[in-house]
């Protein structure tokens, strides 16, 4: 019963960081161009790494959306199909 809920736990951790990769390397690979941009540049202004940054986050996770969601309704079909052996 123990593994069980520590397995839950670990798969849990596992679906959140798959399903948040693809938003965390768009936005780290995009403040890095910024930086390089600003850098070659001498341009430092905020707004500059501030908005292309939201911009890129919010087309990736449009177009990851469809795949994060069948990721999400699997898991959440898993988990609810788990709860019968959970029973006390």
């Amino acid at each position: 019963m123990e593994a069980q809920f520590i397995a839950l736990g670990v798969e849990t951790l596992k679906v959140a960081l798959i399903l948040s990769l693809p938003m965390l390397l768009a936005g780290l690979i995009a403040g890095l161009a910024i930086s390089i941009f600003q850098a070659t540049t001498q341009i430092n202004e905020m707004t500059l790494s501030f908005i292309p940054k939201i911009i890129i986050v919010a087309l990736v996770m449009i177009i990851t959306m469809p795949w994060m969601m069948n990721t999400m309704i699997d898991f959440t079909t898993r988990l609810f199909d788990m709860i019968k052996d959970f029973a006390f």
